[in-house]
């Protein structure tokens, strides 16, 4: 599972803009960007909003398991669902899974769509 700062190292690449040019737009030390990256660390809470600014993505985008589409709207690809719902129930019991058990249900669903 990707972290938040996985995400954010991609939107760097994805915007050809520099780890000491991100430390400088948000005040960043450029040691604690740097500590995300080799210690898979996040930024603390009261960061995101500026590096969602700078990074010109919502913090929905940055926090969710949502992809970044290089705008901010949405796409046929992202849905909102209720937790009152089974699929809500589904995901919500899948994103509490460990990595491992992620991806053994996604074989099994796999599967499932093969036998039918």
């Amino acid at each position: 599972m990707k972290t938040i700062s996985d995400k954010i190292f991609e939107l760097l690449k994805e915007k050809g803009m520099s780890q000491k040019e991100f430390a400088q737009r948000t005040g960043i030390a450029e040691s604690s960007i740097s500590d995300w990256k080799k210690k898979r660390t996040n930024p603390v809470s009261d960061k995101i909003l500026i590096i969602c600014e700078v990074l010109d993505v919502t913090p929905y985008e940055l926090l969710s398991g949502a992809e970044h589409t290089g705008n901010r709207s949405r796409d046929n690809n992202t849905y909102v669902i209720s937790k009152e719902t089974e699929i809500g129930m589904l995901v919500e019991t899948y994103q509490k899974l460990d990595t491992n058990a992620q991806k053994r249900l996604i074989g099994y669903l796999e599967a499932l769509k093969e036998l039918s």
